[in-house]
């Protein structure tokens, strides 16, 4: 999805979307399927170009800024990462940027599993990438960059899902990613009437500071025993002959794969109660075999489920953040959930 960019602009704003992962997680840094769509929400950047070779940043949201040179942005914590990170990763790309005066805000929230962070990285690569003037990459390498930013600058070690559906995502779609090939494909997400809503746990999760890294090196020693470069290539009486914690890890891994093929299959078909029992198979899987939850998650899903849910699960990379429900036809929204839908995908506005 390459396109070209206008001659350089003096002022450039551009959207990155949050995401919602539907069915698949924590298959992506193991070669896996996922099925995310990009949401209505996520993160607006703007970039003004300055004199001198300066980025002053402003992180409108929590009031603090930030400054650095364009040629050594050095290093940082929190939101000064990601900043910094983008623009020390297109410049390593080879992209001239200008000095520049950056501010950003968002309506994603932090910490809640619908990915602020990929659609602040996609926002200010598209703004940066504006504002010099240059041609925009192909959205695949657009979204290893972004993935970049967070594992070499922010110490998360995530895959391609997140930047993938931002950068990637379609109106009225979900799309269908194979990591082992980065093969993606459309699927129309036609609910008929059914909803799928987010509702925060309350826990506020980290990749950088939750079990997730944990989680990725469990995976990466079990692939390592079974002679596998991805854990969702192993061979299933292989993965049942190894010591926990890497037989249950390399379990949700195999069973998570088949649940986004069968959930792609029951779209297909429109079975809706289906797919909510997929969604409840997935959460217990990321429970019991990944232990990736938390109480509050635990007992968010108790609550979308009384609240006449088909199916709920925990999203992103767990150890809190917010929890997907699946709600009937002519069921009320819980307090506080919010209706999600598929949105367009990161953009210059």
């Amino acid at each position: 999805m390459a396109t070209t960019t206008p001659p350089a602009a003096p002022r450039v704003t551009a959207r990155g979307p949050g995401r919602v992962n539907l069915i698949g997680e924590h298959t992506d840094y193991n070669g896996g399927l996922a099925l995310p769509f990009a949401i209505d929400r996520g993160v607006t950047a703007v970039a003004e170009r300055s004199d001198g070779d300066r980025v002053e940043v402003t992180a409108e949201d929590v009031g603090e800024t930030d400054a650095f040179p364009l040629a050594d942005p050095g290093r940082a914590d929190g939101w000064r990462a990601f900043v910094r990170g983008t623009v020390a990763e297109l410049t390593r790309a080879g992209y001239e940027l200008p000095g520049a005066r950056l501010s950003f805000s968002g309506d994603v929230p932090q910490g809640s599993g619908l990915s602020s962070s990929a659609a602040l990285e996609a926002a200010l690569c598209l703004a940066l990438l504006g504002l010099a003037g240059a041609e925009e990459p192909d959205r695949v390498e657009l979204a290893r960059l972004c993935s970049r930013v967070e594992n070499d600058w922010v110490g998360a070690e995530t895959g391609l899902l997140d930047q993938l559906a931002s950068l990637l995502g379609a109106e009225g779609h979900a799309l269908w990613i194979d990591f082992a090939t980065l093969g993606i494909e459309r699927v129309p997400l036609d609910l008929r009437g059914w909803q799928l809503v987010t509702l925060d746990s309350g826990a506020e999760h980290s990749h950088a500071g939750s079990g997730y890294n944990e989680r990725r090196a469990e995976c990466r020693a079990a692939a390592e025993a079974l002679g596998v470069e991805h854990l969702s290539t192993a061979d299933p009486h292989a993965v049942e002959r190894l010591p926990d914690p890497g037989r249950r890890r390399a379990r949700h891994v195999l069973s998570e794969n088949a649940r986004v093929d069968a959930t792609v299959e029951a779209l297909r078909t429109g079975d809706l109660e289906r797919v909510g029992r997929l969604l409840d198979e997935s959460h217990a899987s990321l429970r019991d075999d990944y232990e990736a939850s938390v109480p509050e998650v635990e007992a968010t899903v108790e609550r979308l489920k009384d609240a006449g849910a088909a199916g709920a699960r925990m999203m992103g990379g767990g150890f809190g953040g917010a929890v997907l429900g699946l709600l009937r036809p002519g069921a009320g929204l819980p307090a506080g959930a919010v209706a999600v839908a598929p949105g367009p995908p990161a953009r210059r506005l």
